[in-house]
């Protein structure tokens, strides 16, 4: 039978708030943004990203759709009316955002399916420009963080400015809000309800694909939206990582190995993960190596994470990998969490001047701690991963589910 171990949770994420107010986060997370383009000296922002558009009001709009169609944005001037140019026929969708004071309908649906790009650019750019001229108090700067180039030399055309700003925006939603941290724990509390509807689902002759199944309808019925990845993997699939669920059936005495990587709860991220044992029968030895080992790497990450540290020391200090494990080893010591994967990326100390940029853990940085421990060859892998936020008594826990006690070897 499966337990649980709560190593090293106490007194952690004791005071992690558990409700939140919406108005005062979109307003909060709106002046985060207008600070930033002020810091930037720019006049307006379009965002065409949907994540971004969500962070800086609240807006949702068949989400999944516009992940993939630039085809709805949002004009933020540093001063001045924050205008939605929305998709035909739902302008009333986000109407009632205490953010949005205007909506018109987007300049640009539809213009890359129908091969209409190059036409509908000037007429986008037009209005743009008109808006940043009311707006702008002479300052003639904008920034995008995702469109077609067509866009932005069209608004160049127009005379202005264009600074790409998806780096900026990923910066300013790095520290996160009361109110968000409220809003990460919800959500993790409801993913983690779903990942244990999988663990109580692991029996042999299920497949990876149902027990992803039931992942995603857990997760929808407990309030989340959506999950990025399918990394659902069980016996030989668990190695190397990043096979996705299929229609492969575990069998007595492999692993299941997940990943929750969820736009769970208010469009907040729960990201960890776990690796469990299918029964009948106790783990092996060289499954509990494995999983001793990835449990000791996320604890001793988790624990080297303290304010004023820089993410070169966070790589130098981080648990060393046995070398038989390197060739193996996750992309990443930690990597931000907000409304999806966020800033920073911290890779290992001979990945880091590849992957990622210096910068200072500050209060309030909420990050997932990465392990992923298999060999080269090796017949299973473990992946493991906690969810935490960073304060100034160090790293504090988001994700609370048990670990496995048969496999960790703390079962009597």
């Amino acid at each position: 039978m499966r337990g649980a171990v709560m190593s090293g949770l106490t007194g952690l994420t004791d005071s992690m708030p558990g409700g939140f107010d919406a108005v005062r986060m979109r307003r909060e997370r709106l002046a985060k943004v207008r600070t930033m383009m002020a810091e930037r000296d720019l006049a307006a922002v379009v965002l065409f990203d949907p994540y971004n558009q969500r962070y800086a009001t609240g807006s949702r709009n068949m989400f999944g759709y516009f992940l993939r169609n630039s085809t709805r944005y949002v004009y933020v001037p540093q001063e001045g009316p924050v205008i939605l140019f929305e998709y035909p026929g739902s302008e009333h969708v986000s109407m009632w955002l205490e953010t949005i004071d205007h909506c018109r309908i987007s300049k640009v649906v539809w213009s890359s399916v129908n091969s209409r790009d190059a036409e509908v650019a000037k007429p986008f750019a037009t209005e743009i420009a008109d808006l940043v001229r009311q707006h702008g108090r002479g300052v003639g700067r904008v920034g995008l963080d995702r469109c077609g180039h067509t866009h932005a030399l069209a608004l160049e055309a127009e005379g202005l400015t264009v600074d790409d700003v998806m780096q900026d925006m990923l910066h300013t939603r790095r520290l996160k809000t009361a109110d968000e941290l409220a809003c990460l724990a919800i959500s993790m509390a409801a993913t983690e309800a779903a990942v244990a509807d999988v663990e109580r689902s692991i029996r042999p002759g299920v497949t990876e694909n149902e027990l992803f199944g039931v992942l995603y309808g857990s997760v929808i019925a407990n309030g989340g939206e959506f999950i990025e990845t399918r990394l659902l993997a069980s016996g030989p699939r668990t190695a190397p990582w990043f096979n996705e669920a299929g229609e492969r059936r575990v069998r007595p005495g492999e692993l299941v190995t997940l990943d929750t990587d969820t736009i769970g709860n208010n469009g907040y991220y729960s990201d960890f993960s776990r690796t469990f044992h299918c029964g009948p029968g106790r783990p092996t030895g060289a499954q509990r190596s494995l999983y001793a080992m990835a449990h000791e790497q996320v604890q001793h990450n988790i624990d080297v994470l303290q304010v004023g540290m820089t993410y070169r020391e966070v790589a130098e200090k981080a648990w060393k990998i046995p070398e038989r494990f390197y060739d193996r080893r996750y992309p990443s010591v930690i990597h931000g969490v907000g409304m999806h994967g966020e800033t920073p990326l911290v890779a290992h100390w001979g990945d880091f001047d590849r992957y990622s940029t210096d910068d200072v853990i500050e209060p309030g940085l909420t990050v997932s701690v990465e392990s992923y421990i298999a060999e080269v060859d090796g017949v299973e892998g473990v992946k493991l991963e906690e969810e935490v936020v960073i304060t100034e008594r160090g790293a504090e826990r988001i994700s609370r589910y048990p670990f496995d006690e048969d496999l960790l070897g703390t079962h009597g």
